[in-house]
């Protein structure tokens, strides 16, 4: 499956952005799918999971009750939206599906999108 995310860009600290990540497959139901971020001179980290089907989700300590990750699996697309963003969020953000119902292990992701940069000016 290919995976083509956007809607990165410069935002100011307290903004707020849409990430989305459409899949190439009809069948995006099949997949868990992952959201990872890496920052300049760091390695990727988890962000966020949701289940196959919606309804489980799964967040890094550092996004929660700011970022949401939702499913329409109608629109074979996944979003993170990102609130009260901070400095610190600065990166590339990937999407991932994992043939499998959830994962928040990025050497489980089958599938990686090209990566969609957000940056958040103080």
């Amino acid at each position: 499956v290919q995976l083509q995310a956007s809607g990165g860009g410069l935002v100011q600290a307290g903004g707020s952005l849409r990430l989305s990540c459409r899949a190439s497959e009809r069948t995006l139901s099949r997949y868990g799918m992952g959201w990872f971020r890496q920052a300049p001179g760091k390695e990727r980290v988890f962000v966020a999971a949701i289940r196959r089907t919606g309804g489980t989700v799964s967040y890094a300590d550092f996004v929660k009750g700011r970022f949401t990750i939702s499913r329409d699996n109608a629109k074979n697309t996944v979003y993170l939206q990102m609130n009260n963003l901070k400095p610190e969020d600065t990166a590339v953000y990937y999407c991932a599906a994992v043939e499998m119902a959830i994962s928040t292990m990025s050497v489980e992701y089958d599938y990686w999108g090209q990566g969609t940069l957000v940056t958040v000016s103080s």
